[in-house]
This record gives C-alpha cells, sequence and structure tokens, in this order.
C-alpha cells in the first residue's frame, strides 16, 4: 500500500466502505457484491450474495473490452485476452454486474408493467423489496505490468528529500497543529503535504498538495433538520498498488464516485464552452452535444439486468457509411439504417403521425412521393422460397381484411381449385361481405392476360371478352325488368348446342316461282361453306318450295313446278369459321 501519513477516522471509513481486498472502487452499493482477490496470474470475485447471474465487463489500454460471466461460483480473469493473445500492460477498469433472483410472479408482474409503461408499479415492486432499489454494480481499477497483475498489498517506499545541510546542528522540534482564529492570508503560494520541501519551486502554482496520497475534503458538519450535510472529497489517484491514475469526485456520505477522470484522458474529453454547448473529444461544439473522433462517434444505452429487466444493449452511431442503430444483444444486427446522401424528408412524420417517404406533408397515413420520370415501386418482399413464405400486402378494418400478396414458388396451399406457388393473388378475407373491384367514373375497366385484353367492361356498360367464354352450372343469360311488373324481372338463356353455330333469317316471296335471297355480308365473313342448313316454312297457304342453291352469300328458293309462289319464312344457319372442328368432349379441365 502507499504510506498514508494522515490516516484519520473519515478516511478509514472510505476505505473499509469502499474495497475488500481489492483495487479501489469507483462507483459501488454500500456493500460490495462481491469480495475482489488480485494475484499474480488473475484476479477473482467472490459473490458476496445469492444472486440469479453475475457478470463483468472490462476495459483496459488500446480500446481493449472483455466481458465475462460468473462460473462455479466464483468469477476469475486471467492476462489473456478473447484472441488468445497477452493482455497489454497498463491500468484496466471493471464494472461488475448481478442479476437479482426473481420469482416467476414478480416477473410476471414487472413484464405487464413494462408492457404498460406503469412505472408506478414498478416502483411499488422495488418498495416491497421483490426488485432492488438501485443497480446492482460494483467498480474498481487493476494493473497489469511485465504481463502479470500487481497485488493491491505491494506497499511503496518513499525517500524524502532531505534539509539543506547547515553549520550549526538543528534541535529536534516537534510539530503541532496550528490553529489561527481569523482570517488567513497568505501572500504567495502554499504547499500542504509531507513532501513539501524548503525553496519549492511553485512555478504557477498558488496551492500545491505534495504527497503519494493527495486529497481535499469537504467535511459538511451540519446536523440541523433539513440542512444539506453530504461530505465531498477530490481524490488524485488510488491508494492501493494497481489502482488507478485518476481523479474522483467523491460522495463521502454516500460512498459514491459520481465523477472520475482517469490518467492519460485525451485533451478535451470533456469541454464546456461559453455558451453551455458540451464538447466530447473537442474544444469547438457547435451543438448543444458533440462528440468528435476518427472512426464511428457513438453513443451506448445499455440496460443491465441488475434492475430485475432483461438486459439489453443499443447503439446510436455515424460514419462515413451510414447512420445507425445497433441492437449488440441481438448479434450486433443493425435495424435501422440511413446512408449518407439520402434526400430530405426521405422519411417524415408529421404532427398527426402521417408517414411521408420523399414528401414532408403527407396527406394520407402513408404516402410515398417521387417526382421523376420513372416508376415509384411500394415493394413487400419476402426473399424466401419455403413454402409457407408470401410477400403480403394487407388493408384491414374492423370486419374486411384484404390481401395483395405474392406466393412463393414451392407454396403448397391451394385455393379456387389452384395450388399458388408462384402465383399473385389478390383476396378478400376474415368477416368482409365481398370483393369489388371497379371504377368510380365512367371509364373502362380491362381484365387481360398474356398482354391482351380478355374482358373489357365498358365505362358506361357492355362486357366484351376477347377468346372463348365458358359458364360452368349454370346458364348465359339476358335478362331485363318486366315492362308489365317492375317488381320481376325476365331471364332468357342463351341457345347452347354442341358447335359454335351462326344464323340468319328473315320472309320473302318468290317471284316466277324463284327468289334469290342475298345473305348479309357480316354473316358470310363469319360463316363457313360447309355444314349450312336452310329451313323454309310457307305462310298463309300449303304450297311446295325447296333450295336450289346455298352459300354463305346467298341461298336461292324455287316453288315446285305447276305451283303458285309463295310467301315464307326462312332460317339460314352455319358454323362460325375456324370452328369446323369444334370439340364437343374434352378432358376436364375446368376450374375447382
Amino acid at each position: 500500500m502507499k504510506r498514508n501519513h494522515r490516516f484519520g477516522l473519515w478516511r478509514a471509513t472510505l476505505l473499509l466502505a469502499a474495497l475488500a481486498l481489492a483495487a479501489a472502487p469507483v462507483a459501488q452499493a454500500a456493500k460490495p457484491l462481491a469480495t475482489v482477490s488480485v494475484g499474480p496470474l488473475g484476479v477473482e470475485w467472490v459473490p458476496a450474495g445469492d444472486y440469479e447471474r453475475m457478470a463483468v465487463t472490462i476495459s483496459g489500454p488500446g480500446g481493449v473490452i472483455l466481458q465475462r460471466e460468473l462460473k462455479n461460483g466464483v468469477l476469475a480473469f486471467d492476462p489473456v485476452g478473447d484472441d488468445g493473445k497477452a493482455l497489454p500492460d497498463g491500468t484496466y477498469a471493471y464494472e461488475l454486474t448481478a442479476m437479482p433472483r426473481i420469482d416467476n410472479e414478480t416477473r410476471r408482474a414487472l413484464a405487464v408493467a413494462r408492457q404498460a409503461g406503469d412505472d408506478a408499479a414498478i416502483a411499488k415492486l422495488q418498495a416491497s423489496g421483490k426488485l432492488p432499489q438501485a443497480p446492482l454494480t460494483q467498480s474498481g481499477f487493476f494493473t497489469i505490468h511485465d504481463g502479470a497483475f500487481v497485488s493491491p498489498d505491494v506497499r511503496e517506499t518513499v525517500e524524502h528529500t532531505p534539509a539543506p545541510r547547515t553549520t550549526k546542528a538543528l534541535t529536534p522540534i516537534t510539530a503541532k497543529d496550528v490553529v489561527t482564529a481569523d482570517d488567513a492570508i497568505i501572500q504567495g503560494s502554499a504547499c500542504i503535504g509531507l513532501d513539501c520541501v524548503n525553496n519549492e519551486s511553485f512555478g504557477f502554482d498558488t496551492i500545491r498538495l505534495k504527497e503519494n496520497n493527495t486529497r481535499i475534503k469537504f467535511d459538511d458538519t451540519s446536523t440541523g433538520t433539513g440542512f444539506p450535510n453530504h461530505d465531498w472529497q477530490l481524490t488524485a489517484n488510488d491508494s492501493a498498488s494497481g489502482g488507478a491514475n485518476k481523479f474522483s469526485i467523491e460522495d463521502i456520505t454516500a460512498a459514491t464516485v459520481p465523477f472520475t477522470v482517469t490518467g492519460g484522458a485525451t485533451t478535451n474529453s470533456i469541454f464546456v464552452d461559453a455558451t453551455g454547448r458540451v464538447g466530447l473529444r473537442t474544444a469547438t461544439p457547435v451543438l448543444d452535444l458533440h462528440i468528435n473522433t476518427s472512426n464511428t462517434p457513438a453513443i451506448r444505452l445499455e440496460q443491465n439486468n441488475s434492475g430485475g429487466f432483461t438486459a439489453q444493449t443499443w447503439d446510436i452511431a455515424g460514419n462515413e457509411a451510414n447512420f445507425f442503430v445497433r441492437d449488440v444483444t441481438g448479434g450486433s444486427r443493425l435495424p435501422f439504417r440511413i446512408r449518407p446522401g439520402a434526400p430530405t424528408s426521405s422519411i417524415d412524420i408529421n404532427a398527426s403521425g402521417a408517414v411521408g417517404i420523399g414528401t414532408a406533408s403527407p396527406s394520407q397515413r402513408f404516402h410515398v412521393f417521387e417526382n421523376t420520370d420513372a416508376n415509384t415501386f411500394l415493394l413487400v418482399e419476402n426473399a424466401s422460397s419455403g413454402t409457407s413464405a408470401a410477400a403480403v400486402l394487407r388493408a384491414q378494418s374492423d370486419g374486411a381484411q384484404l390481401n395483395f400478396q405474392a406466393h412463393s414458388s414451392t407454396r403448397t396451399i391451394s385455393r379456387f381449385g389452384k395450388t399458388l406457388g408462384g402465383w399473385t393473388e389478390l383476396l378478400s378475407l376474415g368477416t368482409s361481405n365481398g370483393l369489388a373491384i371497379g371504377t368510380v367514373a365512367a371509364v373502362p375497366l380491362v381484365l387481360g392476360t398474356n398482354s391482351t385484353n380478355r374482358i373489357e367492361i365498358g365505362g358506361s356498360g357492355g362486357v366484351t371478352v376477347t377468346g372463348s367464354f365458358t359458364v360452368t352450372g349454370g346458364t348465359k343469360n339476358f335478362a331485363v325488368i318486366d315492362p308489365a311488373d317492375s317488381h320481376r324481372a325476365i331471364y332468357y338463356a342463351a341457345l347452347e348446342g354442341p358447335e359454335a353455330g351462326t344464323y340468319f333469317r328473315g320472309t320473302a316471296k318468290t317471284k316466277n316461282g324463284e327468289i334469290v335471297i342475298e345473305l348479309p355480308g357480316h354473316f358470310s365473313r363469319v360463316t363457313e361453306k360447309e355444314r349450312m342448313t336452310v329451313q323454309l316454312t310457307p305462310i298463309g297457304a300449303w304450297g311446295q318450295l325447296y333450295v336450289a342453291e346455298k352459300s354463305p352469300e346467298r341461298v336461292v328458293i324455287r316453288v315446285a313446278p305447276g305451283t303458285q309462289d309463295l310467301e315464307f319464312d326462312y332460317l339460314v344457319q352455319g358454323v362460325r369459321k375456324g370452328y369446323l372442328d369444334f370439340e364437343v368432349e374434352r378432358a376436364n379441365t375446368l376450374p375447382q
């Protein structure tokens, strides 16, 4: 140990409360979590209580950060890093964290309170003793020198500078306290401490503390009710060997050390300018808090598990590649990133909670805006090829639910008689009353395949089908409101047969025993020559008529020789061009 020249009662109280067989602590509870033993080969923490888990984080020279957990009832640390290499010489700081044992009922109550944001419930659990009132942490230092740990029991030998020799022997004088019952004014510099010498060279120092334990204590003797009475101390360096080179402000009464600067801290580690702006590693802060470093300035938000909550650590940082939030506990994933050069209002949330992408004035709850001569995509992507994978865009109200979804190529789900692997789908779900697809204005609605318009519903009505039109399990109807009763309707069903037929009908009368009926061009252009039929029905009287000639362009009708001319109805029927081989019986490929 360093030689302690003025080991008064106040100092003994501080050391006993802060240190048991260990390097001096930085900040810890009044009751240590563990006793700490430092030997040449390592550091060992032995828990002083029953905890569910205990872990230590160690930081050292060159940015070394190490973490260890309690094993077999003790927590040991040797001078070897995670890479298997010896740790560099220097002073190391440690912080020990303990997780209390919490019963299942308290754990459930804690989870409920956290989910609801109920701080009062959490405070009640703490007041009842089911949760600790303060974090269970303990901090301190140790030193590695020449590859070995420095024991805190090493004592320091200090040689004082001898007084100047004189020709006359000095009479020994016993030093006594000096009490001045008045103000003391020293028009010069003062040196206090056993290592001060005659003719001390002060330089610009006004007050100098000079010995191997330098402390300034503020001892508040207030005893009146309501008066502040905490004692404070300015401490330079630990007293124990292996301790830290550091400057601290200590709360002696609370046995805590709220502020510490370790030796070797860079210039302007903390800098407060005239306006109150704080700079970290910069003397020219330009905002309220300014962090300046050569590689990824960052803030760590670490919740340890000493309060009963699950441990969780987040980093907020930025560099030339991105600004990001890092989930350290979750495998150092980066759930949020912004790349340099991202445009203004890439993500913008207005006062009502509406979210804009590319716009500072979103007009809907979610508004994607772009002003460029190119496609603007809203992409929902699931890159998995699993049998349950689908990328889904969902709209949901209190009772209706609609999915627009793209199924993975190996998806095995079936709907409407189709296995949907590789399909896209618009699907109404839940308790929806139905699915409506249409237009509000009088504009067409088109359904197409293979870049072709297959079904078009005109803006004012009318349906056009390109290709075959198949009806299963029903009829092709024509329906109108009954002119005689508006509460009823008249339905006509289309004729059906084993061919794709055409027809033309009319009424004619022979003249001089013959008539040539020129069929309209629209009939002849869509009707095959083969398999045409003509039906004749005399009007007014019995007669003999026959078809003398027929083609899609015309038919010739004559009466039997010796009979009179007749008026008659005719029906010409044919087969649509290209459908002579219409297949009536086929394999079943109908939708299920």
